[in-house]
């Protein structure tokens, strides 16, 4: 009989992976963690069924959320992490020399050991001695951070069950509080192609203008996202995330990447007319 883990990305859709076997089942505290193996997208990781990363496609994802910041910011030090237990965000950071710390908050204490144990491939870098991991509430913890951070890194799950306060104006407003004077915050931002991942992404993006004085919007194409179509929010005090970007600067640090480079960077900001015009609808409200 075959097996085959299927996400339903709408009522009338749903993405279908077979699976070799289940390598990892577990009910946390917060969530349920299962780890499968399959032939097409090797090993994947999903938290109450939705899918979360697979080792095929993840490198667009975790280049994408982290290489834009780092490539804007002009010396970034300090890095803050919410979410990203699975490893991929600190895989790619801790390739910068110059970040000198690197705070990551999860949540679920059970996901990072799940990924250290069965996704390798993506928690391979959480012994860098610049790493320090914290067991709690992102939410909870950035209230209580001031002028801290140069970037911080918001990848989150999806605005509901744990991942839900990090989509809040009062998160976000915490997120500024906890940058310092010229800090990036990127986040993931949903997809904008089915209806209810775009109530979700204008909600995120309205609260994310009310808070910040430069917010844009950038995209990657995910195969195993709902509808492969998946934005990232850049939102900053001081820096455009493209006119502020060195493609010299960022290419001296000679980091190898699969999907990320900087002619990419600038395309990524240039959205299409539909994506576009769900932004121009919330940015306007805001006027009114």
């Amino acid at each position: 009989m075959d097996l085959w883990f299927s996400e339903s990305h709408t009522p009338n859709v749903r993405l279908s992976i077979k699976v070799d076997k289940q390598l990892y089942s577990a009910q946390s505290e917060f969530q349920r963690i299962d780890v499968f193996e399959s032939k097409e997208f090797g090993r994947f990781l999903t938290l109450d069924g939705f899918m979360m990363l697979t080792e095929k496609d993840e490198f667009i994802y975790h280049e994408m959320i982290t290489h834009v910041p780092m490539a804007v910011h002009p010396n970034p030090k300090k890095v803050l992490i919410i979410g990203a237990g699975d490893g991929g965000v600190v895989r790619e950071l801790v390739q910068y020399q110059a970040i000198e710390h690197i705070d990551l908050v999860e949540i679920d204490e059970m996901v990072i050991e799940a990924a250290k144990k069965y996704l390798p491939q993506t928690a391979s870098k959480f012994d860098d001695p610049r790493v320090h991991i914290h067991i709690e509430d992102g939410l909870k913890y950035v209230r209580f951070c001031e002028n801290e951070y140069d970037i911080i890194i918001v990848d989150s799950t999806d605005p509901f069950g744990p991942g839900e306060g990090l989509f809040t104006r009062e998160f976000y407003g915490s997120c500024y509080k906890a940058l310092k004077e010229d800090g990036i915050m990127v986040n993931q931002h949903e997809s904008p192609f089915y209806d209810e991942d775009v109530a979700a992404m204008q909600r995120a993006h309205q609260r994310i203008i009310e808070c910040f004085p430069i917010s844009r919007v950038y995209q990657a194409h995910i195969p195993t996202y709902p509808s492969g179509h998946w934005l990232f929010g850049f939102a900053s005090k001081k820096y455009h995330p493209v006119k502020d970007m060195s493609s010299s600067v960022w290419k001296a640090n000679n980091i190898a990447t699969k999907y990320y480079n900087s002619n990419l960077h600038k395309g990524a900001f240039y959205l299409p007319n539909y994506v576009q015009k769900l932004l121009t609808e919330v940015e306007n409200k805001g006027d009114e």
